[in-house]
């Protein structure tokens, strides 16, 4: 199972805004384009970009911009704004019912709760030492280079 690509929809959404945003308004439609979804899907993202304080939408005649400074959003700040972790706020679900009486069943949440939990909170610190910033420079480099070929 993967992780919903919400995450990656977000972090497309602030590097379009963070490269396009100067040149052109930055629209639902506009972003659909390059995202290759339906626009419905991009305003969702940007409305949960917009509560988490990392863009602001001009209301009317449209147009996204970022919020704060590209160096100062980090990929988990993305993928907090738009992954739905629930009030559990953990990765990993767990069945809700493993059976008592099973010797696995009764010891699987002793076995996995700490290692998954030691996963997310790695992958949480690795996402937060990656800033926008850095994904829109390397995104910026690799188009130059494709425009230089």
């Amino acid at each position: 199972m993967q992780i919903s690509s919400r995450f990656t929809i977000g972090t497309h959404v602030l590097i379009m805004i963070a490269l396009q945003g100067e040149k052109t308004k930055v629209t639902s439609d506009f972003l659909a384009g390059s995202v290759g979804v339906n626009p419905v899907i991009i305003r969702k993202t940007l409305s949960q970009l917009k509560k988490a304080g990392l863009i602001h939408v001009a209301r009317g005649t449209g147009g996204a911009e970022l919020a704060k400074a590209a160096d100062k959003i980090s990929l988990l700040d993305i993928y907090q704004a738009v992954e739905c972790l629930g009030s559990t706020g953990q990765l990993f679900g767990f069945h809700d019912n493993p059976n008592p009486a099973c010797p696995i069943g009764h010891n699987i949440h002793n076995v996995l709760d700490g290692k998954l939990e030691d996963i997310q909170i790695a992958m949480e610190k690795e996402m937060s030492q990656t800033t926008l910033k850095d994904v829109v420079e390397d995104t910026q480099k690799r188009m130059n280079l494709e425009s230089v070929s």
